[in-house]
């Protein structure tokens, strides 16, 4: 018996992807709480830049189901958003004449040791996040929307990938009635 022509989706909870972008958001949310004042406009661009990277993979994952293009647009409007909030977070240090970490600062070496924990929450990263000097803070999230920003890259080449092996949903509806024709033909007989 077939499965259908609309595949399995949603799956948002686990892509990697997904996981790091909601402690980008959380930790966005603490970071703004601490540092940004609440009435300049850019507290709120913020926060809406790091959820719009959170809600649009999402979105994506539930669209795939039916809409191949429209997950690959979504997972493309979550990294824009993250990298507009990356370049906040670059304007915050470049305007108080805080450095950026260098790839082989120590704290940036230490960063990449705890991404690269499995299953790793807000809680790996709360030290940082939550430090007292929003330097420290502001990198480990610079940091954080780096990785994120690699993960939905290498997630949109997987659904183009993907999308040129197995097409798209109106290819699969045809392949999945040609399927039942032959089917009932072979019953007709």
């Amino acid at each position: 018996m077939p499965t259908g022509f609309i595949p399995t989706h949603g799956g948002y909870k686990n892509l990697l992807s997904y996981q790091k972008a909601e402690i980008v958001y959380d930790a966005t949310i603490h970071f703004c709480q601490r540092f940004v004042e609440k009435r300049d406009r850019t507290y709120d661009q913020m926060v809406q830049a790091a959820r719009s990277g959170k809600q649009n993979i999402i979105e994506g994952s539930m669209a795939s189901g039916t809409s191949k293009e429209m997950e690959i647009k979504l997972t493309n409007v979550a990294r824009a958003s993250l990298e507009e909030l990356l370049a906040d977070y670059r304007d915050f240090l470049r305007v108080r004449g805080i450095a950026e970490w260098p790839k082989d600062h120590a704290y940036a070496l230490r960063l990449r040791e705890l991404n690269r924990i499995p299953n790793a929450t807000y809680e790996t990263f709360r030290k940082g996040v939550e430090h007292p000097d929003p330097a420290i803070c502001a990198n480990v999230i610079i940091g954080l929307i780096r990785v994120t920003s690699v993960l939905l890259s290498r997630q949109i080449q997987a659904l183009e990938k993907a999308f040129l092996e197995q097409g798209g949903l109106r290819e699969r509806m045809t392949r999945a009635r040609l399927d039942a024709r032959d089917r009932q033909r072979g019953r007709g007989r």
